[in-house]
């Protein structure tokens, strides 16, 4: 079998899509298939190990320029020609994947997709709540145009059926439990941090608006009046453009940049509980890493965390936005010792059930029927009409 693979960042460790996606591929080439790569995002530093990676032309996003838009070209369509898949799976539901959707229905090649991020919740955070509807159309439209669609948890697949798209299934994540484990916890680590004798927040992620940075922020603030305000030490792991603003109202905090290879582990495992308020993710592969390293997690109650959670019972759910209910849950944790030991014995019997070779599994099967019978239930011309 011969993957073809669109993501729309293949940088190691970049964010927790992407780390899905490396996990896939690394999948598929253990299970002796052939895969090749496209994107308009990749690192010159990354090590493929053998996979035939295409970069994609690209210029930054204006407001992001972590993120690029990539542009499909006839170099793009005559590599496709040359690899010849038998399948496509398309990471990002973008301008390149829409045209990788376009060139697999007039391949009748079967392709495939996940919904990794939940983009259309970013607008309500830019004030672009009018353009909900259209990109839920659109996403409708390129998501019923693949065979199939996964989503990450039972949660996601219910709201992509509200949205009326049709084919999902479930495709959960993974977590590498060598990588992330308690052991790795370090007090070299924690003294450096100012923190030997305190207990570490932790937050891991993007500094922008929608992952609900304010909540972390005021609770950073609520601490800092309270009677813990000498007993915690925040640590943030990651970077973005609310940065500035971060470092200016938590001017106590330790900020790390972003964390790759074993140092990301063992911030982890350095921490005592794990922060993140965020209420627009697909899944939440930070708390899997979180729960995998032995930390509570406290999550909100809408989005992907809060399944991570209900299914492990390894952390405690707070409310969206409310700043005083995510505060209140850190005091429990730190608080009550046996409420922290039950959550944390919890989270890593969660995480050791959680192999990436049993999760990608199950796509690697669903994709071998879906090549021994490349007809869709529905026609290609119907499929692809509408945005076509």
């Amino acid at each position: 079998m011969k993957i073809a693979l669109y993501a729309g960042a293949y940088v190691k460790d970049k964010d927790g899509a992407v780390k899905s996606v490396y996990q896939l591929v690394s999948s598929f080439r253990k299970n002796g298939y052939q895969v090749a790569v496209w994107s308009p995002d990749l690192s010159l530093n990354d090590d493929h190990r053998g996979i035939v990676v295409h970069p994609v032309p690209s210029v930054p996003l204006p407001l992001y320029p972590d993120y690029k838009l990539g542009f499909f070209t006839l170099d793009t369509r005559r590599q496709l020609d040359d690899f010849a898949p038998d399948i496509l799976h398309i990471s990002t539901p973008d301008f390149i994947g829409r045209e990788f959707l376009l060139y697999a229905g007039r391949n009748n090649i079967p392709v495939a997709s996940a919904f990794h991020t939940d983009f259309p919740a970013y607008f309500r955070y830019y004030h672009l709540g009018f353009a909900v509807g259209l990109a839920w159309r659109y996403l409708a439209w390129f998501y019923n145009s693949c065979d199939i669609v996964f989503a990450p948890n039972e949660s996601v697949r219910l709201q992509l059926e509200r949205h009326h798209i049709r084919n999902v299934e479930i495709w959960s994540r993974g977590v590498d439990k060598v990588l992330f484990d308690p052991l790795r916890r370090s007090e070299r680590l924690r003294s450096s941090w100012n923190a030997a004798d305190k207990r570490v927040i932790a937050y891991v992620g993007r500094f922008v608006v929608y992952k609900d940075i304010e909540v972390v922020m005021r609770v950073y603030e609520l601490f800092m009046l309270g009677e813990y305000a000498d007993k915690v030490k925040f640590v943030m792991i990651g970077s973005g453009p609310a940065e500035e603003e971060m470092r200016r109202r938590m001017p106590k905090a330790v900020f790390t940049g972003y964390l790759t290879g074993e140092e990301l582990p063992a911030a982890y495992a350095s921490s005592d509980i794990f922060l993140f308020p965020s209420t627009t993710e697909a899944f939440c592969n930070v708390a899997l890493e979180a729960l995998a390293s032995g930390l509570p997690v406290v999550v909100s109650d809408a989005g992907g965390c809060r399944d991570v959670v209900g299914r492990s019972g390894g952390g405690l759910v707070a409310r969206e936005g409310k700043s005083e209910d995510f505060y209140c849950k850190c005091l429990a944790l730190l608080g009550d010792s046996e409420l922290y030991r039950l959550l944390q014995a919890n989270a890593l019997a969660f995480a050791e059930a959680q192999s990436w070779a049993v999760v990608n599994g199950a796509v690697i099967e669903r994709y071998k029927k879906m090549v021994e019978c490349t007809d869709s239930d529905v026609g290609d011309e119907e499929r692809l009409v509408n945005f076509g």
